[in-house]
């Protein structure tokens, strides 16, 4: 499975609707650690179908960064049934992006 990008106007339909698990990250061009992340978090997007992996860039979304108030960046959040129910900021290794989706 691919990484696909988000935005305001497709977040509803990809993430909240999402008839499984959503990985998203939040993250920006000027991001160290996400630039860090952006490889493992392409890893993880690309081991498995049971899941999807989503970005948001939070400069060309905002709105979504301050919905669910990502006030650092990177920023992963998994979504289940439309739920934001685990959340981990800054970089970590693939077997904890792994972990979060687990829970």
């Amino acid at each position: 499975m691919k990484e696909i990008n988000v935005n305001a106007n497709n977040f509803e339909q990809e993430v909240l609707k999402a008839d499984k698990p959503v990985l998203v990250d939040f993250w920006a061009d000027w991001c160290g650690p996400c630039k860090m992340l952006a490889p493992v978090v392409e890893e993880v997007a690309n081991a498995s179908d049971d899941y999807k992996v989503a970005k948001i860039n939070i400069d060309e979304s905002p709105e979504l960064a301050q919905q669910y108030q990502v006030v650092s960046i990177p920023t992963l959040i998994v979504f289940k049934n439309g739920e934001a129910v685990n959340r981990e900021v800054g970089f970590i290794p693939k077997a904890a992006v792994e972990k979060l989706l687990e829970r």
